[in-house]
Parts: structure tokens; sequence; C-alpha cells
């Protein structure tokens, strides 16, 4: 986006089957154990993050709070935190020497908590309630993600809500899926009742 990013405050979603997802800021020196239980989880070595304390988690988030193109949301599932969403502008981002960002263009990446008792659907719900805070709450024309190419579970999710793989891209840390929704891609995914 070449637009100063306008966040929203917090978001809702009610979703038709899993009921009330929200989000809200996240607030570094409250969130930062939780979070850090998160990221250091065996489910999230793709988080890159195995080894972080919580300091690092916390500076981490210090950070993003004082960027002004870098957002992050603690997700709430029926008023309890459940996952994290962080919001960016690719064009300020490595991204940006591997493809030439639109007017428009949102990144993001998204973590659900370990959970001893999986909610069946909750990881689509999370998702869709993600594409509607970029789409509705930030006004994104299109949605950009960059996966591990390895990372099977997320890229299936993606697919779930409408993106489109482009090719693998090489960063920094990682080789990725670059990938593309746009709200049309969306309105026509299988997240949308559309079947695949």
């Amino acid at each position: 986006m070449t637009a100063p990013m306008k966040a929203p405050a917090t978001f809702y979603h009610l979703h038709d089957r899993l009921g009330d997802f929200g989000l809200r800021p996240v607030d570094p020196p409250t969130d930062s154990p939780l979070l850090h239980e998160w990221v250091t989880h065996p489910k999230a070595k793709y988080w890159m993050m195995q080894d972080a304390t919580v300091a690092d988690v916390l500076a981490e988030h210090e950070g993003i709070e004082m960027h002004p193109a870098h957002f992050a949301y603690m997700g709430l599932y029926h008023y309890r935190a459940r996952f994290l969403v962080e919001v960016y502008d690719p064009a300020g981002t490595e991204l940006a020497e591997v493809y030439s960002p639109a007017e428009g263009d949102v990144g993001m990446h998204v973590l659900t908590a370990p959970s001893e008792q999986p909610i069946p659907g909750f990881t689509k719900g999370v998702m869709e309630t993600v594409m509607r805070l970029l789409f509705d709450g930030f006004g994104a024309n299109r949605v950009v993600v960059e996966p591990d190419v390895g990372n099977e579970a997320i890229h299936r999710l993606n697919e779930f809500v409408g993106f489109r793989p482009e090719r693998a891209v090489r960063l920094r840390d990682k080789e990725a899926l670059l990938s593309f929704c746009t709200r049309i891609d969306f309105e026509r995914s299988a997240a949308r009742g559309v079947p695949a």
C-alpha cells in the first residue's frame, strides 16, 4: 500500500457456525508471556521463534507496536485469546524485492494457539475471520502471503479462503510460496460456500 495503512482498533466477526470471533491490538507487556508459549510450541516451527525468550517476544511486539505499517492483533474466540494475526505493508518488506507491490496490497501472518481439545473447523473459522479483517477492516484490494513452501497445512487453509499460489521465492530465512487473494477470490472460495 502506498497510502498509510489505516488499522481498525478492534474487529468483530460472527461466524455462522462457530460463533464469536474478535480481534484487538496486542498489548506487548500483558500478552508476551502467552504469545511466548505459542511461538515456542513445536506446532509453531514455521514461526521461527522456537528458541525465543519472553523478552524476545516482548521486544518483537514492542517493535511492531511502534511501526507505522505493521500491526499485531490478538485473536479472540468466545472472548478468549486463541490466535495471533500480524498485518503489514508488503512494500516495506523484503517481499518488494521479489514482486512489485500494488496499491492496496496487504500482507498477513496468522498463528493459532496449541490446543489439547481441537474444535472442528476452528482454523478455517480463524482464516475466514482474518480475511474479513483484511478486506473490511483494512480495506485491502489484495492479500499477500509468503508461507514456507513446506508448510502444507497453511497452504490448504490459504486455498480454502481463496489464495492462488503464484511461485516459490527465496526470502532471507526461507523458501516461500508467494500467493495472492483478491476479494473476488475470497467470495468465490470454499470459505464462502463455493464448492472447489
